[in-house]
């Protein structure tokens, strides 16, 4: 993969670059009873960045397959492929795709997209950090990224809940997004 000077940064040439499934995490977090954190991710996703001349101009789009999620309790796993929450059967995607770079400083950025869950779209912003571009040991060609936002999943239809006796509830609002990944050439 060649590479490119921008802005002080050491960026891909413009192109098309396919995620890496075997270096990229999708994971999330939710508060679970109001004093805790559950993590979980999907294992089932692909994605592509398509890098422009202007680097400002690029755009990217993720497909995740719902019934891949896993927080490592199968029990819970179910409950969240179910109607309640991402109703995998009648909806066994969850999409991103950006519409535009809002803005940047080093190798921070900030992409605006259309995320969709259960068939309800909406913008979000994410917080993009560059991570750099290599050569692994075997010459491949990758760069790296890390992602995360934060939205309220009552936005997305994922209203299921229930009322603790001690106040508040088992599931938190917000869910916080967490992406580490690696891209290659397409």
């Amino acid at each position: 993969m060649s590479t490119r000077t921008w802005e002080g940064l050491t960026i891909p040439a413009a192109g098309t670059y396919n995620l890496d499934v075997n270096h990229t995490t999708i994971g999330f977090v939710v508060k679970h009873m109001m004093v805790s954190k559950v993590r979980g991710s999907f294992g089932k996703f692909t994605g592509s960045v398509t890098i422009a001349e202007n680097p400002l101009e690029s755009s990217a789009e993720v497909t995740i397959e719902t019934a891949s999620i896993n927080t490592n309790a199968p029990d819970r796993d179910g409950h969240l492929r179910s109607d309640d929450f991402l109703s995998v059967e009648q909806y066994p995607e969850i999409t991103f795709r950006s519409t535009r770079v809002v803005d940047h400083s080093g190798d921070d950025f900030t992409v605006a997209g259309d995320l969709t869950i259960r068939g309800v779209t909406k913008e979000v912003e994410l917080k993009v950090e560059y991570g750099g571009a290599g050569t692994n040991p075997w010459g491949q060609a990758l760069w790296g990224f890390s992602i995360n936002t934060e939205f309220d999943r009552d936005d997305f239809g994922l209203t299921w809940n229930q009322a603790l006796e001690t106040g508040g509830v088992l599931v938190g609002k917000k869910i916080k997004v967490e992406i580490e990944g690696e891209a290659n050439p397409a």
